[in-house]
């Protein structure tokens, strides 16, 4: 029998703040202080210091010479270029997956998908949000290409965090549910051209919705300034 190996200080903090950036409750640009998250925590600064780090590489936190670490913030033309590259990804990964893993994809899902309808009809938008993504990672990790998967997670947080600043607009899950099933059919068809062009559409759909809602932010923040 393998013995699971506990988890370090430092992967619990990591994880910890992850979800609290990919959840919201950690703003995006927000400041984060190294003593402020040991004490409340109550643990050293060495595991809190380690795992800001681990989350600069995933993108999720921005360390900035003489003035501090902060949640990571997207410009408009950086949601634009995450899109090009997730859509670049998640395209070539359906492919591959539906030619090398048809059953494994088809079969995981199905199984998410279903979880996605109940938290939908539940109106439970976090764990709707949290299989989307789940969804989405399925193809990836089936596609059978593993710089596919590297380049992938270089964005797949950012990506989580983005979509859950927008899981609360009805109107955007309705469509969601729609395209997320619509998938699946094609899935199960094998019709990869007609599925890669669903993909292509719902995922410039979202990089709207992406740039609208940092419109509507930047509007706002402008009315509070004058």
């Amino acid at each position: 029998m393998k013995i699971t190996r506990p988890k370090s200080l430092k992967e619990l903090v990591v994880e910890e703040l992850r979800m609290r950036i990919i959840d919201g409750r950690l703003n995006l640009g927000a400041g984060l202080s190294e003593n402020a998250l040991a004490a409340e925590m109550g643990i050293s600064k060495t595991p809190v210091r380690e795992a800001l780090l681990q989350l600069k590489l995933e993108g999720l936190v921005e360390v900035q010479p003489q003035r501090g670490t902060y949640v990571f913030r997207l410009a408009s033309e950086q949601v634009v270029m995450i899109s090009e590259l997730r859509e670049i990804l998640e395209v070539a990964a359906v492919a591959a997956a539906i030619a090398r893993n048809p059953e494994a994809l088809t079969a995981r899902m199905t199984r998410i998908f279903e979880d996605m309808r109940v938290a939908f009809d539940a109106n439970d938008t976090v764990a709707y949000r949290n299989l989307d993504g789940d969804y989405h990672q399925a193809i990836i990790d089936l596609c059978g290409n593993p710089y596919i998967h590297d380049a992938y997670s270089q964005i797949g947080f950012r990506i989580q965090a983005l979509r859950s600043r927008l899981s609360h607009e009805a109107l955007l899950n309705r469509l969601s549910i729609k395209d997320h099933r619509e998938m699946l059919k094609l899935v199960k068809a094998r019709d990869v051209q007609a599925l890669q062009d669903l993909m292509r559409n719902h995922i410039n759909h979202t990089k709207q919705s992406y740039l609208d809602v940092l419109e509507h932010r930047d509007f706002i923040a402008e009315e509070i300034a004058s």
